[in-house]
């Protein structure tokens, strides 16, 4: 490895000088600093970055907490799009970002605030974790900078997709192609509700009740998200129903496959004789056949923001404000929905 000292003696002039070229003190010249940087670049000079953290307190490393209950990882169909759009606007500013371990993978099974320490994390963004872990609790408590997707929690930033418009928009749509039986077949995590499934519900009951819709409560069945095992029974229910819904909503695209393929199990056809409606737009909704009506979450925008509002806390927790960011998605109108005569 190239050091200071090499730079010093190819330069000609002292290792502190070499020193306060690289970090831009003012009592250098510009001709020398510039000369000095020229040379270290033509060596082959690299900053130590633990030397760096420990003159500047940062270590320029983001840490993600992600689990979802399937462990599905970086294979989930949503959030992988999410967390690439953040890896990717964390690095055009210059960071890195790191796995919070999870389960007993973590060294001497730390909690995940132990290991945040341990890394030197300047920041932590958390995604789709329950969060009533205790563990999760304490670290969003602490005072590492924190960003969250999808869940409000105290007084930390939170990036949230657009839940109670999305549903909204979907079932207006579903209305005003004629149908007045619609099911929701919503999502449920480890028990609890979670503040984005609790929105969308509320979202689809209130959009419903305005337009005068009532739903029967055997309409409104909960299974974990991204379940196609759960959707498939509970789809098979609401089509044994002595009035089955002409409609039925899903949690998520992924889970929606296993209401189609229950769906098509009976013989039935979609949209003619079943409608079905998604949540997310994850692509493969959109290349199977009929199209998936779904809400097309800007996955895009909602890893940048997430990155861009916890680059900020790093760089000015004082004067940076906490506050909730609401990314608006897109409908896919598809081709899974059929228009019925008027009621």
């Amino acid at each position: 490895m190239v050091s200071l000292k090499d730079i010093s003696k190819a330069c000609g002039v002292s290792v502190a000088t070499v020193s306060k070229a690289l970090n831009d003190h003012s009592d250098i010249s510009q001709e020398t600093k510039k000369h000095v940087r020229e040379v270290a670049e033509k060596l082959g000079y690299r900053p130590n970055a633990a030397a760096q953290a420990l003159k500047t307190n940062k270590t320029n490393n983001i840490g993600v907490l992600f689990v979802d209950e399937a462990n599905s990882g970086l294979t989930h169909d949503y959030f992988n799009h999410v967390l690439d759009s953040f890896k990717r606007t964390a690095e055009e500013n210059g960071y890195d970002i790191t796995f919070i371990n999870s389960g007993n993978k973590r060294l001497n099974n730390m909690s995940y605030l132990s290991h945040a320490i341990y890394r030197g994390f300047d920041g932590i963004v958390i995604a789709c974790v329950d969060f009533s872990d205790p563990q999760v609790d304490e670290l969003i408590k602490s005072e590492i900078p924190v960003v969250t997707i999808d869940h409000l929690f105290y007084n930390r930033t939170a990036i949230m997709s657009d839940n109670v418009n999305g549903i909204n928009e979907l079932a207006t749509y579903v209305y005003e192609q004629g149908h007045r039986k619609i099911a929701y077949i919503h999502g449920k995590e480890s028990g609890m509700e979670s503040s984005v499934t609790k929105s969308r519900l509320s979202s689809f009951y209130k959009t419903l009740q305005d337009l005068g819709v009532e739903i029967p409560d055997e309409y409104v069945p909960a299974v974990p998200y991204r379940d196609t095992d759960a959707a498939y029974e509970a789809t098979n229910k609401l089509l044994d129903l002595k009035d089955p819904p002409t409609c039925i909503f899903y949690p998520d695209d992924f889970a929606a496959f296993g209401g189609i393929n229950a769906i098509r199990k009976k013989g039935l056809r979609i949209p003619e004789d079943v409608s079905v409606v998604g949540y997310d737009g994850i692509e493969l909704a959109r290349k199977i056949s009929p199209i998936l009506t779904t809400m097309v979450q800007d996955t895009e925008q909602i890893g940048s923001v997430a990155a861009s509002k916890l680059i900020d806390l790093i760089n000015n927790p004082k004067g940076t404000i906490v506050e909730q960011v609401v990314v608006k998605g897109n409908i896919e109108r598809g081709e899974s929905v059929a228009r019925l005569a008027s009621n």
